[in-house]
């Protein structure tokens, strides 16, 4: 069954691109990725899609249900953390996520305090005193309080420390386990490898590709920088899989097998190596060429 179906979903603002023709489905019971760079049109969709905005034309379905005419229902049943959360100053967070809560005909008293004892969010707090990172605690614990059947998030790590990734990581890692369906959006490519089974790929308001993670891990580039005790030829590296070569600094990205630059590498006499993943923007750049 698919909790989320998308057909040819376009907003415009007067003449100015938002999304154009987006498609693409969520599966129940798999944690979904929406990728692509900032700007490109992540938010808008998924305020399209959860008729928080109103399309210009095309369709949104979830639980099988219209997005707009069933919107109020529908929502009953999502947990959604935007990519920027505001509050009430003066709030405190108990009294913010009570109030949340007063909205489903559930008791929520004893998971909100499993929640905020998971990402240690101090519930007697007000909201004004709070930094950036527990205020995205905040909307994490208000997005899942009534344990939804499917959470929404979008760009929700930002403002989080590294452990505390890690710990919001393996929530919903739990919360998957037990049958909730997860839409994950963000521009950090290594968060998306690591939670998600298949991923949109969208740039310029325009789904590029929808694929497997594992097919996306195998297209992926690395940046290579070496540093050489000697000067070397400017073509030494120039084999196949290397691109932007830049021989003053000796950086380049590669896609392909490892060994063989590797090989290259053990030729000559360097003083040090680097090997990371390229940002998110690198990799689209190089992905789009191959798909024009």
């Amino acid at each position: 069954m698919n909790i989320i179906e998308i057909q040819n979903l376009t907003k415009m603002y007067g003449k100015s691109r938002g999304i154009e023709d987006i498609s693409f489905h969520v599966e129940e019971g798999e944690i979904f990725g929406f990728i692509g760079p900032n700007g490109a049109g992540k938010s808008t969709t998924i305020r399209t899609m959860l008729s928080l905005i109103y399309p210009t034309s095309g369709s949104a379905k979830i639980f099988g249900k219209d997005s707009i005419q069933f919107s109020s229902d529908i929502k009953k049943e999502i947990g959604y953390l935007p990519s920027e959360v505001f509050y009430y100053d003066n709030m405190k967070v108990k009294d913010l996520l009570n109030y949340s809560a007063s909205f489903y005909k559930k008791d929520c008293t004893k998971r909100m305090k499993e929640l905020a004892e998971i990402m240690e969010l101090d519930l007697t707090r007000k909201i004004d005193d709070l930094s950036l990172g527990n205020k995205k605690k905040v909307g994490i614990v208000q997005g899942l309080l009534h344990e939804p059947k499917l959470v929404i998030l979008d760009e929700p790590t930002s403002g989080l420390d590294p452990l505390m990734q890690q710990r919001f990581f393996e929530l919903l890692e739990e919360e998957n386990k037990k049958g909730v369906t997860i839409l994950f959006s963000s521009h950090i490519l290594s968060e998306v490898q690591r939670l998600c089974n298949r991923v949109a790929i969208i740039k310029e308001g325009k789904i590029v590709t929808v694929e497997k993670i594992s097919t996306l891990k195998e297209n992926n580039f690395k940046r290579f920088s070496v540093e050489t005790a000697h000067p070397i030829d400017n073509n030494y590296f120039s084999i196949p899989g290397v691109n932007h070569l830049s021989s003053k600094e000796i950086t380049f990205l590669f896609k392909g097998n490892i060994n063989t630059v590797m090989e290259k590498i053990a030729g000559i006499e360097i003083t040090n190596l680097s090997v990371t993943e390229p940002d998110l923007e690198e990799i689209f750049m190089h992905y789009y060429e191959k798909e024009a």
